[in-house]
């Protein structure tokens, strides 16, 4: 009786562990068809779209990597739009955070993909094998010529629609630069200049430059910018070392050391390390933070706070004497279908859905970002600056291009460590020389 008892207890506790385990994958609780496919719903036929809206419904799983709130309404929005026309499809729309590319590793291991999901980049070299060919779609011969190639294999398979392209810079509190003199700086040199004007002359109250150490990827997103500026757009560069595998790891050291200068010189948030980005809007938005490297995404959360604020965006100053500004690009918000899905129909359906004119437009006009498809309209307050600045190269995001899959994490988390100070530049370095190695031999 005691080993049956034991045995049943030990059963029961090694169960719980399995269920906590997967609950605590995304950190939150457990959303429906985030694990293992619900078989009953599996089991059930789907309706036909516009049937009874009282009969079982078919559920689409969509992932997207789309932070900002305001920009998370206009899918809800447009979903809702979709969810009217198509009455016998359900669609579970889930905005995972930072969580996003740990969720879909296990996903990709256990070849249990949403049925919708943003590639966020990586739609062919990451996620090439599960995604659908979409070359057929109606949309598929809009796709802009800068974003085509990016989505597109040498056979002609289309990997995923792309809302959103990405043509990262520096987005800048305009209003600040004006009250201080300051024009919009081409070289880095400049950069800190103007950030060392800024703080001595607003005696410390603007802070120039915001990092999040929970949102690590905000160092991830410096260092990946200027290893551009650095090391590939330069006519002198280190691409062909970097593709080659002959690069000097200790030049990384430099890229490292400029962004540790930054909080050595006072120009960052003292709490960079546990700071948030969902904070970085509202103190822009009060003059307490001057430049933010990336997009201009987050306008919209800015102008709740003040209306009025003129927001300016520019591109990436070079690093290199005798080099010109940039700025990095490719995909930013997509949408593949998963090859495998059981409602793969369907999942065309929606994705056909948002590359409408009209839902392509809301989206463009939230995200500040260009369009994928042509034929679309954007008009907001960046649009200008796209057009001051067509003529500006556009490079593909460097660790997309000249490191192995992977690489990304290891520079976000180093990035914490370095400004942590629990790692030197020259460690770095070594860090990034040695996981370059391990990665590419898988």
């Amino acid at each position: 009786m005691k080993r049956w008892l034991s045995t049943s207890l030990s059963l029961f506790l090694v169960g719980g562990m399995v269920l906590s385990g997967c609950s605590s994958r995304t950190g939150t609780a457990p959303a429906p068809g985030a694990g293992t496919p619900d078989k009953k719903e599996a089991a059930t036929p789907a309706p036909a779209a516009g049937g009874d809206s009282g009969a079982a419904k078919m559920k689409l799983t969509v992932y997207s990597t789309v932070n900002d709130p305001p920009i998370q309404a206009v899918y809800k929005e447009i979903v809702e739009g979709f969810k009217k026309e198509n009455a016998g499809v359900d669609v579970e729309l889930q905005f995972p955070g930072s969580e996003y590319e740990n969720i879909l590793k296990v996903k990709m291991a256990a070849n249990d993909m949403p049925d919708v999901f943003d590639t966020h980049g990586w739609a062919q070299i990451r996620y090439g094998k599960y995604l659908a060919d979409l070359r057929g779609e109606s949309w598929a011969s809009q796709l802009t010529s800068t974003i085509k190639n990016v989505v597109t294999d040498k056979d002609g398979k289309v990997y995923a629609l792309v809302m959103s392209e990405a043509k990262d810079g520096i987005t800048y509190n305009e209003d600040i630069l004006k009250q201080y003199n300051i024009e919009p700086p081409k070289t880095f040199d400049e950069l800190v200049a103007a950030a060392e004007k800024i703080k001595n002359e607003s005696k410390g109250e603007a802070i120039p430059f915001y990092f999040s150490g929970i949102d690590s990827w905000m160092f991830g997103s410096f260092l990946d910018i200027f290893a551009t500026s650095m090391f590939i757009s330069p006519k002198t560069n280190q691409a062909e070392a970097l593709l080659n595998n002959t690069f000097d790891w200790n030049k990384w050291s430099d890229l490292a050391q400029m962004m540790l200068d930054l909080q050595k010189k006072g120009l960052i948030n003292k709490d960079a390390l546990t700071a948030k980005y969902s904070d970085m809007p509202k103190l822009f938005a009060n003059g307490k933070v001057v430049f933010s490297f990336g997009s201009p995404s987050f306008a919209d959360e800015v102008h709740k706070v003040s209306p009025k604020l003129k927001i300016g965006y520019m591109p990436v100053p070079s690093v290199v004497a005798g080099d010109e500004t940039n700025f990095s690009g490719g995909e930013r918000y997509t949408m593949g279908a998963w090859k495998d899905s059981k409602h793969l129909p369907e999942a065309k359906k929606l994705i056909a859905y948002f590359a409408k004119k009209e839902n392509m437009e809301k989206i463009a006009n939230s995200t500040k970002l260009p369009p994928g498809l042509t034929g679309v309209t954007s008009n907001h307050e960046f649009s200008d600056y796209y057009k001051k600045y067509e003529n500006i190269r556009v490079f593909p995001y460097f660790d997309r291009v000249y490191l192995p899959n992977g690489m990304w994490d290891v520079m976000c988390k180093q990035g914490t460590e370095l400004m942590a100070g629990r790692i030197t530049p020259q460690q770095f370095s070594q860090m990034m020389k040695q996981e370059v190695e391990r990665l590419r031999k898988k």
